[in-house]
């Protein structure tokens, strides 16, 4: 004749399924309540009356630190990547200005001069002279 009570390991799974089972339950309740935060809206409890009102500043007080510590961690990381690839920028920029020049048949004319500049508008390399 079998045993027909369950085994010890099927029961622990079945209340490991159930646990999980609730907690998840749990937390999408949770987070559906808290979707509903309009204070224009009617909600199913009075803000005026001392425990709504606490529960609703300690949850704005929570919400508002926990978003300002997920933006510092967001910021941090937007700014240590923008320094990482600052010393990858080759961008080039290049400034021009015009000389006169004399020809030898007594004309004057302008000559372009290409002066390449960094970010700060300092000049890279030297301005190439003009040998006559």
């Amino acid at each position: 004749m079998k045993n027909l009570l369950p085994s010890r390991n099927l029961a622990l799974r079945m209340n490991l399924f159930d646990t999980v089972r609730t907690l998840g339950s749990a937390t999408v309740l949770a987070a559906s309540v808290g979707c509903a935060t309009d204070p224009n809206r009617p909600s199913l409890t009075d803000h005026r009356q001392p425990g709504p009102a606490v529960g609703h500043a300690v949850g704005a007080t929570v919400g508002a630190v926990g978003g300002n510590a997920v933006g510092a961690v967001v910021g941090v990381a937007e700014g240590a990547a923008v320094a990482a690839k600052f010393p990858f920028n080759n961008t080039r920029r290049v400034v021009r200005q015009w000389r006169q020049e004399t020809t030898s048949d007594g004309r004057v004319i302008q000559v372009p001069v290409d002066i390449e500049v960094d970010a700060y508008g300092r000049p890279i390399t030297a301005a190439k002279s003009v040998s006559k």
